[in-house]
Formats: structure tokens, sequence, C-alpha cells
């Protein structure tokens, strides 16, 4: 600590001055708004206080400015805080500050990245941890810059295990730029928090984990400033024990008092006490400049090199396809980054791992923390990221996923053993609601690849779409079907399979694009023409090659997919042609849970083989024409 230099009392007050106005702003925009959370921006006044005004370094005119020091608000409830805080930098007007909350105001609930502040939206708990993780290795490992990391966490949200595979992976990377600040103020929404006030507790649990951890008085500004200059040699825990609703004296303390602002002469009251604990000081403190030390990155001109190399009738599995994808942009651009989660030789990101070693980041089994990871890389334009896992998995990650819609974050991610395909392993690891899952994502674009050519394709264009993209692979080989030099678009289908005597079209894709194929084939020596559809992207639908094609086949239409009936490809076909007359559509898909078996035992029982297809438009056809 020979380095610290402690703060003279005129700076000190001055903190003290800023955290008694963040009370005052809070309460008077959570009163004015009628909503808000008072109590829970009291309880980090001096945190917060401390924070922007003496430890982060940045510009506040500029809040996206790279070398800038980040800061989450994990407890995103206590936004009004956060607003206060940049309207005591200059950045805010006041007035703006008292539109909180109402429909044409930038200033939410929760923080949003409306504001040029806020990076990823908060306020679904125990997600900051992990998005400043995905931050600060980004600062340490790929840019190798000075700027920190800080997260504000709340102790309710430390019940949440996001929170600790977030400590776990800032602990096994040593992200010594990490602080994550705990405002242990002991009560939650209806009940106290497990630990209360034991921050003895939180410190051996933090230090279990492999943190460095310190307790302090989190309304002491003299302790806060001189833990959050402590050097640091792993990442940083201060466990600042403080009381919700400080500065409130009816509610300080009290359950019964969360999210519930205070009624206007309360707030009247307690504000005019606060207001004569303000002190007149000549200082004024300004945040400390930050170091100029990050390099410049474009993501402009992502793309690949050369065109597909693969050749007709050469078989491999999209997930292999995906792994040599990555690995192949990542060769020509240097901020493609690659996440997995423990399952790297299953969806093949190990090809990337073993050629950009250094821009692989394992993020072992905790899905969940993945997905945060993810964006915090991702998050001020700083990296190309591509994450995998099993699709299954990220069916535990949902919550971070929609997060990340609300959070405007340009993610990757990539689901593998998808379907019955998946075979022998059992439903336990058939990802069969992925598709329902990511079309539910307002920013969400899926792509579902039927080879090796259309899956390179698929990663180029995830690189250069804004939002949530999802990949969709399958475990087993399927051959080549498109030339090296096809055109692919996000939303433009493929028709694959056709002639001018078609009598239905059938729409499929992945594994069971192939099954179709063969149906067609099969089909054609009963003088049975059908017309076959790739959708390439699930989300958004290409609706109108669809229709079209349907309406040149008789009005026609077969869905198959390997996926449950609800939410995935019939259903978004059912949904575009919903208001079409004349059309006739059925839909083939996994009807119940299924079991272990080899893939294609498995396609044949649950009725979305070759043969089930064959059988699907043997059976609209005769039925049409028997209707005539």
């Amino acid at each position: 600590m020979e380095d610290y230099h402690k703060p003279d009392q005129q700076t000190v007050q001055a903190l003290r001055n800023i955290a008694n106005r963040l009370r005052i702003s809070s309460i008077k925009a959570t009163t004015a708004a009628g909503s808000g959370h008072p109590t829970s921006c009291c309880s980090v006044a001096e945190i917060m206080s401390v924070l922007f005004f003496h430890t982060m370094k940045y510009r506040p005119e500029d809040p996206r400015y790279f070398n800038n020091d980040r800061f989450i608000l994990s407890k995103g409830h206590a936004a009004p805080a956060l607003y206060s805080m940049w309207v005591e930098t200059g950045f805010l007007k006041d007035s703006e500050l008292l539109s909180l909350c109402q429909v044409d105001s930038t200033l939410e609930g929760h923080p949003t990245p409306k504001q040029q502040f806020v990076d990823v939206a908060t306020g679904s708990l125990g997600q900051g941890l992990g998005v400043a993780c995905g931050m600060a290795y980004t600062g340490k490992y790929f840019d190798k810059a000075s700027y920190r990391v800080y997260c504000l966490v709340g102790d309710g949200e430390m019940s949440e295990g996001a929170v600790w595979e977030a400590m776990s992976f800032a602990s096994y990377y040593q992200l010594d730029n990490l602080v994550a600040i705990m405002d242990i103020n002991r009560l939650g929404q209806s009940d106290p928090a497990p630990l209360q006030h034991h921050v003895e507790k939180y410190q051996r649990r933090c230090e279990a984990f492999g943190w460095h951890a310190i307790v302090v008085d989190g309304h002491s500004v003299e302790e806060l400033c001189k833990a959050l200059s402590q050097p640091r040699h792993q990442p940083t825990a201060i466990i600042a024990k403080t009381i919700k609703g400080k500065g409130i004296p009816a509610a300080e303390d009290k359950l019964g008092w969360h999210a519930k602002p205070l009624p206007k002469d309360m707030a009247e009251m307690v504000v005019k006490d606060l207001q004569s604990r303000i002190t007149s000081s000549s200082k004024h403190l300004y945040p400390p400049a930050p170091v100029e030390d990050s390099p410049p990155v474009s993501l402009r001109n992502i793309r690949m090199p050369s065109a597909p190399s693969y050749k007709a009738g050469e078989k491999i599995a999209t997930r292999k396809a995906y792994g040599m994808a990555i690995t192949k942009l990542g060769r020509y651009n240097e901020r493609v980054v690659a996440l997995d989660g423990d399952t790297n030789n299953l969806t093949y990101s190990e090809i990337f791992k073993n050629e950009h070693p250094n821009r692989f980041v394992e993020c072992y089994v905790a899905q969940q923390n993945m997905v945060s990871v993810a964006m915090g890389c991702a998050a001020r334009e700083r990296n190309i990221v591509f994450a995998s896992t099993l699709a299954s998995f990220f069916t535990r990650a949902f919550d971070q996923l929609r997060m990340a819609a609300i959070s405007e974050s340009n993610i990757n991610l990539c689901g593998s053993h998808c379907g019955l395909s998946t075979g022998e392993e059992g439903p336990a690891l058939m990802g069969l609601e992925d598709l329902a899952m990511f079309r539910a994502l307002p920013t969400a674009t899926i792509f579902y690849p039927s080879d090796g050519v259309s899956m390179e394709k698929a990663v180029e264009l995830a690189a250069i779409t804004k939002g949530v993209c999802y990949i969709r692979t399958s475990r087993q080989d399927s051959a080549i079907i498109y030339n090296s030099n096809e055109d692919f678009h996000v939303g433009q289908a493929k028709v694959v399979y056709q002639s001018k005597e078609d009598q239905l079209t059938v729409v499929a894709a992945g594994v069971i694009l192939h099954e179709a194929l063969a149906a067609a084939e099969h089909l054609k020596k009963e003088r049975i023409s059908v017309r076959v559809i790739d959708p390439f992207t699930i989300k958004p639908l290409d609706i109108k090659t669809i229709m079209d094609h349907t309406r040149a086949t008789r009005g026609r239409i077969l869905t198959v997919e390997d996926h449950y009936y609800e939410g995935g490809l019939g259903e978004a076909v059912s949904a575009a042609v919903v208001n079409e007359s004349g059309f006739c559509l059925h839909r083939l898909a996994v009807s119940h849970v299924p079991r272990s078996g080899k893939p294609h035992e498995l396609l044949k029982i649950y009725g979305i083989d070759r043969d089930a297809i064959a059988q699907a438009i043997r059976k609209m056809v005769s039925s049409s024409a028997n209707a005539k």
C-alpha cells in the first residue's frame, strides 16, 4: 500500500456531497415516476460516488470511449443511482432524470443501451458479473490494455449460480483487472438475504473462489477509496457492508420498502434533511483521464478470404464444417474469437483452438456464464465472438439470451447435436427446442445450414449480422449439395430440387433436407414430382420464395423438421401462410420425447425420414386428387 495516497479532507467531503446528491436525485426521480427502487439506490451512494469521481478513469463526455474503465451495474434496479452519476458528470441534465420511466424517456426502469453509458442491459439478476468477466478478459488478453472493469453486485443476486460461475471464471483466468463491489445491504425483495450482514461469510466464500476479498464500511468514502486503490494480482471483491435505505430514516434497514418510491410529502422531508448534510466545498472533482493504450479496432470488412473448397458429393458434418469455417475466418481477421463450454471436440471449435489458441476461451460447463462472457467480449465492438456448445445446453442460458437481445449484443452462437440425429446419446442431449427458443428473440437471426458450403457462408454472414445469431449444426455427415460459388443471403431460401411438373413443395433443412431429396428422387419413379426448398435461415424466413413455389405446386406444402412440433420450422411456415387461401399445409416433426437409438432408426420411428416424407407426400397428393 506504499503507493496509496489518502484523499485529503476536501476530497472526502466532496465525495460525501456527491453521495447525498445521488440520494436526493434518486428519491426525486422515483417519486416523480411513481416507480423505482430508491432504497436500493441509497445503499450504494458512497460506492458510486467513489467509483465515478475517485477510482474510475474515463472520459465523461464520451462514455463508450474504448480506453475508458468499464462499469456494469449488475443490480440493475438501482438504475436511478447510475443515472444520477451521469447527471453529476454533466452528461445528463437534471430534467432528463425526472423523465425516468416515462414512455418517451431514454431512462428506463433498468439500464438499457439506449444510453451511451450502458454497455449491456441489466436487471435480470445475476448476470452482470459474467459480462464484466468478458470485458476484463478482453482487456487483459486481447487488448492487453490498462482499463479496468468494475461491477456492482447486489447481495440478493448472489444466490444466483451464475454469479459463482463468473467468480470461478475470473479466478481461473486471473482477471486482476476486475473488481466486484458487493452491496451487502442485508435486505432482499421480500425477505432478508440468506447471509444478512455476515460479511465475514461473504469474504470466506469469495476467497474460496480465488478472489482477494476486502470488507469495508460501504458508507465510508475513506475505506472505499483505500480498498479500491489496492494493487491486485487476482480479481478483487470489495464486500461493502451497507444499510438499505440509508438516509431515509423511516426505511433504513427495514423490510417492506423494496421497489417502493417515497410518497411526495415524505420525499420532500427526506430531501430537505439530505440537503442539510451537504456542506459547501470549493473542491470540484473530475474523473481521472483514461490510460491511452488500447489498440484501435475495426470490425468492418470481416469476410472469408476465398470461396469454400468442398467438392460435390463430399461428406462432412455441419458441426465440423462450423469449426473449419470459424478457423478460416479467424485466419484473416485477428478480432475473431471463439468460446466453448468444454465441448470443443464435439462442436469442432477445437480446430479454432488448435490454430488460434490465444483467441480461444474455454468457459467449461457453465453455459450461462459463457453467453454472458460472449456479451462482454463483444461489447464496444472489440471482437467478433462465436460461442459454441450442444444445442440442448443453450436452453439453460435462455435468460442470458433474452438479455443479450435487450442489450443489442452482437454475438454468434452455435448449437451442435440438434435433433434426433444425435442418436445414441438420447433425449438429454438432443436439441429439439432450440429453434423455438431463438425464434422467440426479436433480434435473432437463425441459420440452419444443410451442408459444408452453406455452413461456411452462414459463419461469414453471422460475423457481419447485427444482433444474436444462432447457427444450428448436426452430428452426422451430410453430402455437399451446393457449388462453392453459390451466393447466400440472410432471409433467402434455395430451391434445390424442381421440375415443371411439381405437384407439391417440401421445406426442410439440415439432415432432413437430405431425407427430403432422397424422398423426391424415389417418388420420381412413381411419377410424383415434388419441389424441395432449403430455407437456409429460419428467421428471417424467405416467405416470398416459399409462397411463390407453393402456388406453383397447386398450393400444397409439406414442412419436415428434426425438432419438436412447437416453435420450429413448421410453425414459422404456418405463421407465414396463415392468411393464404387455397393452401394445403402439412407438417412432420418430432411429436414426443424420443429415446436412444441409431439416427436412421430414430428418424424412422418418429416419422421424419425419407420413407415418412414420401408417404406424407403420397397422401397429400392423392387426397387432393380425390377431393377434386
